[in-house]
C-alpha cells in the first residue's frame, strides 16, 4: 500500500492538466460525461460501467473518474476536457482485499473488529508474560 503511488501498475501516475485555476475548468457534469464516453470508446465491453466517484485534483489540473466495475480510471483535464489517461487501477482491489471489503461490508465489520480485539488481547497477555515474572522475582527478593 505504501508503494501504490510509486508503481504505475498498481495505480496509474497522476497526469498534469492545463490549469490549476478552477474558474477555468469545465463543469463537473461535462467532465464526467467525457470520462464515461472515453472509457466506453476505448473499451466497448465497458458500456454499462458507470462512475463511482470523481476525484478532483485542482493542484494537478486533473479530475480522475473511478468506475464501479473493473477498477478503471480515466484522468481528464479539467480545463479542456482532454483525456490524459485510461488505465486499470489495482490499488483499490488490493485495498479491498486487505480490509476484507472484497467479501462484503458485514464481513469487513465483523472480521476487522474480531482481529482488532484479538490483537489487543495478544498485546495485553504478551505484556503480562513479560512483566509478570519480573514482578514475581522482585516480590520473592523482598521476602
Amino acid at each position: 500500500m505504501a508503494l501504490k503511488k510509486d508503481v504505475a501498475i498498481i495505480q496509474p501516475p497522476t497526469q498534469k492538466g492545463v490549469s490549476k485555476d478552477l474558474t477555468t475548468w469545465m463543469p463537473i457534469a461535462e467532465l464526467s460525461t467525457l470520462a464515461e464516453k472515453a472509457l466506453h470508446e476505448a473499451h466497448p465491453d465497458q458500456q454499462n460501467n458507470t462512475i463511482k466517484r470523481l476525484d478532483v485534483r485542482p493542484s494537478k489540473g486533473i479530475a480522475k473518474a473511478i468506475f464501479e466495475e473493473g477498477n478503471w480510471e480515466v484522468q481528464i483535464d479539467g480545463t479542456d476536457g482532454s483525456i490524459k489517461s485510461i488505465a486499470k487501477r489495482y490499488s483499490d482491489w488490493i485495498e479491498s482485499l486487505h480490509d476484507g471489503s472484497i467479501v462484503n461490508d458485514v464481513f469487513k465489520l465483523i472480521s476487522m473488529n474480531i482481529l482488532g480485539i484479538g490483537l489487543f488481547f495478544m498485546i495485553m497477555t504478551g505484556l503480562w508474560l513479560w512483566y509478570g515474572p519480573k514482578r514475581y522475582r522482585a516480590l520473592k527478593r523482598r521476602q
